[in-house]
């Protein structure tokens, strides 16, 4: 039997991008594009996913908003690979406005809803997005209380005047703050004496399978104990396995979340039996 062999195409010219790289490039140019395409039509949406108590009673405390995006087909777009290349631009600053946007109409829609909204700490300094929670709280001012805004370890870090700028204006409001990514390394003792964060969500990479690694049970351990000298609360996401969230609530994590209690979902169940309540 021959044995077929790969020839070598040779190193790539200076100046010229691999076939490979060129068409990566060319997935994530028209991947931005359609995004782009969809924001602009205001094609987005929230889907909700609930953070229960660890002890009992065990109901949800709150609910996560999580941004989707739709084609013109109606399709979810995969953002997982999208986020990171609009993060930091311009329309990545308008995304975290329209999340903002729903998730201020839907607590103003049901009362008893408290929710958690996802944002980079760029868009802090992005005047529409300021001017939309401002002029919210000013037209109902105790909608803040049951508002919770959720800033990445690194964003957080790499922009910290902006963030406590933020916390300083809002807390006369009663909005609640979360450092999300908790352990990614990107914070440091000193910025936690400044922030004013009242929870804290432990980074995903310690949760997954932290029942079986001695390792991750240590970093989750010493986690909790820095969260509570700061009188944080600790929630831990992207809880699969059943062990893992035993472990976590022996380790003193106090809100849970994840695919292992309930999916994100863009008709939660509370909605749906409030808005069946309201006369049509």
């Amino acid at each position: 039997m021959r044995i077929l062999q790969r020839r070598s195409r040779g190193p790539v010219p200076e100046g010229e991008e691999s076939p490979l790289a060129a068409a990566a490039k060319g997935r994530d140019d028209a991947l931005i594009d359609t995004l782009a395409a969809a924001i602009r039509h205001g094609e987005t949406a929230l889907a909700f996913q609930p953070v229960f108590r660890a002890q009992p009673p065990h109901d949800a405390l709150f609910q996560e908003g999580f941004i989707r995006i739709f084609d013109a087909t109606g399709r979810i777009l995969p953002l997982r690979d999208a986020l990171p290349l609009i993060e930091d631009t311009e329309l990545g600053r308008t995304l975290d406005r329209q999340a903002l946007d729903i998730g201020l109409r839907t607590l103003a829609r049901h009362p008893r809803l408290r929710l958690s909204i996802n944002l980079s700490a760029r868009s802090i300094g992005y005047r529409p997005w300021l001017d939309l929670l401002e002029s919210s709280l000013a037209q109902a001012p105790r909608l803040g209380e049951r508002l919770m805004l959720e800033i990445g370890e690194a964003s957080a870090a790499a922009l910290p005047e902006l963030v406590i700028d933020l916390m300083d204006r809002l807390q006369i409001h009663g909005v609640a703050f979360a450092l999300d990514n908790f352990g990614s390394g990107q914070t440091s003792f000193r910025q936690f004496r400044e922030f004013f964060f009242d929870a804290v969500k432990i980074d995903a990479q310690f949760v997954h399978g932290v029942a079986r690694s001695s390792g991750n049970q240590a970093v989750v351990k010493a986690l909790v104990a820095v969260a509570r000298e700061f009188d944080m609360m600790v929630i831990a996401n992207a809880i699969e396995r059943v062990e893992d969230a035993e472990f976590l609530v022996r380790a003193g994590v106090e809100c849970l979340q994840g695919h292992l209690f309930a999916a994100p979902t863009l008709r939660p169940d509370w909605a749906v039996a409030e808005d069946a309540r309201r006369p049509a």
